[in-house]
């Protein structure tokens, strides 16, 4: 893979930033304090063709792939405004839809997706199946009478449901041969009779918020089941396809995030005097930043194998890196933002800097969408060969 980035990627680089800066971290606050999504700037991302940027070209989209949608999420990140929502609605639904969605289900929804006048979240998590998604209790059953399928069960942490058009629901149904639960994933559209949702109440400053769904014998046409008829003996594919995109945009955003962090700590440094020199010409200041900056470029570059492994159609690669990357990104962007607002003192808590809403923001990419530690679980069975415990 190359390890410098090509003349395109730099470009759109730095055309996602003018547009992130253009906004910037007081207009992304202020949508937080109003409890309101960023609409003016997701609107505009839209129509440059940034949200699309991964998707096929026939359908609307950009025509790239998970490498350019991660540029543009982390970029808005650098720039104080992440939008969240791109890792659940372009990344992962608009993936699962590109690659194994019916051509109905494509002219339907990634045309919309792309241009942003339709979003989607994603449901998978459960109070009792939170990274076992063997555990997974939400059931689809075919009505053998009318050929509908009805879905009964609940998820929880599930970002936007109140400003998304559909969420796309990961469920079980029987597998006729042998009798065992299998995954299939289903489009649900947000006012669908039985889909109730309850917002959680969260410590986190975020415009997107989060819900626990329930659904009591949802009923949903046939046409609901990703892929249609051969969506049923495809789900665990469909899952993953998903899954994956899930964990290298999530490393984005952290990146983005903690690279906000540093940005501000290093100007504060190199301005700040409080005796005869500013306090970034200090080693105890000076070297944990530049340590950051070291820790966010290496996860950088592992975020940027894995999307180039998903992009060129090794998924079995791509796992393994993407679950590196959220892992290294996720760590890094804890230790930026720690060190950015020790690095401001009082002033790191204070309002004006934007950095004290960061402290909660950054542990979020260590818990979701798979903790940490169940990452290092992945990697010492699935990379070197241990054995498990459980």
């Amino acid at each position: 893979m190359p390890v410098i980035e090509s003349e395109e990627h730099k470009a759109l680089r730095a055309a996602v930033s003018a547009l992130g800066h253009k906004y910037g971290r007081a207009y992304f606050t202020r949508t937080v304090e109003e409890g309101r999504p960023a609409t003016e700037l997701w609107a505009e991302a839209a129509k440059l063709g940034y949200l699309g940027v991964n998707l096929p070209e026939e359908h609307g989209g950009g025509g790239g792939g998970i490498s350019e949608l991660s540029i543009v999420l982390e970029e808005l990140g650098a720039a104080g405004c992440p939008l969240l929502l791109m890792v659940v609605s372009p990344a992962i639904c608009g993936t699962v839809i590109a690659r194994f969605g019916t051509e109905e289900q494509k002219r339907d929804w990634l045309p919309a997706l792309a241009d942003g006048t339709r979003t989607m979240a994603f449901g998978i998590t459960e109070p009792d199946a939170g990274s076992n998604s063997h555990r997974i209790t939400t059931t689809a059953r075919r009505d053998t009478a009318t050929g509908d399928w009805v879905l009964t069960g609940r998820k929880v942490f599930v970002s936007g449901v109140d400003i998304a058009d559909a969420t796309l629901i990961v469920s079980r149904t029987e597998d006729a041969r042998t009798g065992r639960l299998k995954p299939c994933l289903f489009i649900v559209p947000r006012d669908t009779p039985g889909f109730q949702r309850h917002k959680i109440d969260m410590e986190l400053s975020a415009a997107e918020k989060q819900f626990e769904l329930v659904l009591e014998d949802v009923r949903l046409p046939a046409d609901a089941l990703v892929g249609g008829g051969e969506g049923e003996d495809a789900g665990l594919l469909q899952l993953f396809a998903g899954l994956n995109p899930e964990r290298i945009m999530t490393a984005a955003f952290a990146i983005g995030m903690g690279r906000f962090a540093l940005a501000r700590a290093v100007e504060y440094a190199r301005d700040r005097t409080v005796w005869k020199a500013p306090i970034g010409s200090h080693q105890a200041i000076a070297h944990p930043l530049a340590q950051a900056h070291i820790d966010l470029e290496l996860a950088r570059l592992m975020m940027q194998k894995a999307a180039h492994l998903y992009d060129a159609g090794d998924d079995i690669g791509a796992g393994e890196a993407a679950n590196m990357a959220k892992y290294a990104a996720a760590e890094a962007c804890v230790k930026a933002v720690d060190q950015a607002v020790h690095t401001l003192g009082g002033n790191g808590l204070t309002r004006e800097f934007g950095l004290a809403s960061l402290i909660t923001a950054a542990r979020v990419s260590r818990i979701a969408p798979v903790s940490r530690e169940m990452i290092l679980n992945y990697v010492s069975h699935q990379t070197l060969g241990l054995p498990k415990s459980y």
